[in-house]
């Protein structure tokens, strides 16, 4: 496990992840601890890659449990092997005939099957599903519970009462126990507000919008190769965009996507056809477009008076492209 704060935040940075200080402390608190991390955020800010990350830092196992609404715990827990219980039944025919030999009744053949419970009723014919299978892992393991606000609240408090000793209860098998208590990061876009009772258990971790100095050092870890005059540009005018009244914000993975895009254009710097004609890369709703455009107009009026008001003599050569945000 991680020694240090500063332990956290090299090993996360050594896996292409850029961190906060307030993050590396939430993942060091939480494996010292041994308490659940809830993280909140927008999404396509970098949860789920979190949890991804740490895994890889400490080289565990990541098992994901991806909630939704109707999840219940037969998917989320275990369920029966009912075909395989058959196939033993099948194959045990000639000894449960041993077994039922010389019964008189009905009530005594019944009794002496019963005796016989743990060889169809065992851990055997149960399929793990992730939170049981991050619990009986026989080593540590992370247990990422992705977006848990879409799940049913009657689903969260199912979770709760797993999350607070690490047991399982089966009513056929007996109450199983974690062999390791696993690392556990429930992720939320706050599609409804988590119980009180869920966040007292979990340390809390709210990751929003990185500002433009961290953008601008994701793009560089996450698109090597690309021009540095093209990702400030491209940052600027995404958190530009960002501030607008939008349907959908775009995250840090649309921009990321832009940019693989643009290099992928051969792009070198943003210009105002090449904006348009890629536009919908990180906007997903026309009427988020058009606004994007007003603001483009508006940042090019701005660019443009400070240029003249630094350079009110000289003129550029109508050969050289410049970039508009230049």
């Amino acid at each position: 496990m991680f020694e240090s704060v500063e332990a956290v935040q090299s090993a996360l940075e050594g896996q292409k992840y850029v961190t906060t200080k307030n993050i590396a402390t939430v993942v060091y608190l939480a494996t010292k601890l041994q308490k659940p991390v809830l993280v909140e955020g927008p999404a396509g800010v970098g949860k789920t890659e979190l949890a991804k990350v740490v895994a890889g830092a400490l080289g565990i196992e990541m098992i994901r449990l991806q909630c939704y609404e109707g999840l219940d715990e037969a998917k989320a827990l275990y369920e029966w092997e009912y075909s395989k219980q058959l196939l033993y039944t099948q194959m045990l025919r000639d000894k449960i005939s041993q077994v039922l030999e010389g019964a008189d009744t009905l009530k005594e053949a019944a009794n002496r099957i019963a005796q016989e419970d743990d060889i169809f009723f065992s851990e055997r014919f149960i399929v793990p599903r992730p939170l049981m299978r991050a619990i009986t892992s026989d080593k540590t393991t992370l247990l990422l519970i992705d977006e848990v606000d879409k799940s049913d609240p009657e689903f969260e408090a199912f979770l709760l009462e797993v999350l607070s000793d690490y047991t399982v209860s089966v009513p056929e098998v007996g109450t199983i126990r974690a062999r390791n208590i696993p690392i556990v990061f429930l992720t939320s876009n706050n599609a409804r507000e988590m119980t009180d009772a869920l966040k007292r258990r979990c340390l809390h971790l709210y990751i929003d919008f990185p500002d433009l100095e961290t953008e601008v050092a994701i793009l560089n870890q996450k698109v090597p190769g690309i021009e540095q005059r093209l990702v400030e540009d491209i940052v600027e005018l995404v958190q530009r965009v960002r501030n607008l009244d939008l349907k959908k914000t775009p995250s840090i993975s649309e921009t990321l996507d832009w940019a693989r895009a643009l290099m992928t254009l051969n792009a070198d710097s943003l210009e105002k056809d090449l904006i348009e004609q890629t536009m919908n890369v990180i906007l997903k709703h026309q009427g988020d477009i058009e606004k994007a455009q007003t603001e483009l107009s508006k940042l090019l009026s701005e660019k443009a008076a400070a240029q003249r008001a630094q350079e009110p003599v000289q003129s550029t050569p109508t050969s050289i492209k410049k970039s508009v945000l230049h």
